[in-house]
């Protein structure tokens, strides 16, 4: 008989939940909350490590938590069946299929983006709706893309909004941040050209060649672009607008730009 943890007093619930609310903590700890049998099956075929395993026995059997995280739980982590109580105090949405797993943070850089002569990466300056940042690693999961660049962020790529409003694509495209400085001089040294999506700019993006090595740029709904970006981009491109409202929901606006790109470049390669 497997022994469950049933007070809602016991320091794991304490540390999940400083987990999912706090940013800090997450970087103190360099551990993530991933949570849902779709996301951590996603994390798991990235090749994310987990720490903690912590399961509800009544929606999962201890057999079939270890199979989902057989490939990458590695002989360290630890397996922890809780109650229907615990399990609710620290689940952070209902379906979740009764597995919460802590992880560790991935880490990747700038240096680890793969360049090539069809390079296609989406570049988010101080996005600050986590959502929108998982929203946006969705349409890259979709397209293919060979990075998703956050500079200067408000918010924690792996915060749990992110990655639940990404379905775990979060793990499965290369997401990286830096400051802008770094990424502008990033781009010049690999030859990416970069598309600067601004309300003001002169060219419409469908008269664009955004073929080879490119970099579409976006910022943030409230301000938009910063003039570093603006300024600092190759090129600046816009969506036409023929309504009141004079622009689109960031995730939107990446979704347009994005498929574009690819249309244009046959779709061949990705696909």
């Amino acid at each position: 008989m497997e022994s469950v943890i049933t007070s809602p007093k016991n320091p794991l619930v304490r540390e999940v939940l400083d987990l999912q609310g706090k940013s800090k903590e997450r970087n103190l700890r360099q551990t993530i909350v991933v949570e849902g049998l779709k996301e951590i099956t996603l994390a798991v075929s990235a090749g994310v490590r987990f720490r903690k395993v912590i399961y509800r026995p009544e929606l999962i059997s201890a057999e079939a938590v270890r199979a989902l995280v057989a490939t990458s739980a590695g002989a360290g982590s630890e397996f922890i069946a809780v109650s229907e109580a615990v399990f609710a105090k620290i689940s952070y949405r209902e379906s979740t299929g009764g597995v919460i797993c802590l992880a560790e943070k991935p880490e990747k850089q700038l240096r680890d983006l793969p360049v090539d002569d069809r390079s296609l990466f989406i570049v988010l300056e101080s996005i600050e709706k986590p959502g929108n940042l998982g929203a946006i690693c969705r349409v890259a999961d979709a397209a293919r893309v060979s990075g998703v660049i956050v500079c200067d962020p408000r918010t924690d790529i792996y915060n749990p909004n992110a990655i639940r409003s990404s379905l775990g694509c979060v793990f499965t495209v290369d997401v990286v941040s830096a400051d802008s400085e770094t990424i502008l001089n990033w781009l010049r040294q690999n030859g990416i050209k970069s598309f600067a999506a601004e309300l003001q700019a002169a060219d419409f993006y469908h008269e664009s060649d955004l073929r080879g090595r490119v970099a579409l740029v976006f910022g943030t709904e409230a301000t938009g672009l910063t003039d570093k970006w603006i300024h600092g981009a190759d090129r600046r491109i816009k969506i036409p607008m023929g309504g009141v409202i004079d622009s689109l929901n960031v995730t939107t606006s990446v979704a347009i730009l994005v498929f574009e790109a690819m249309r244009q470049r046959g779709f061949s390669g990705n696909f």
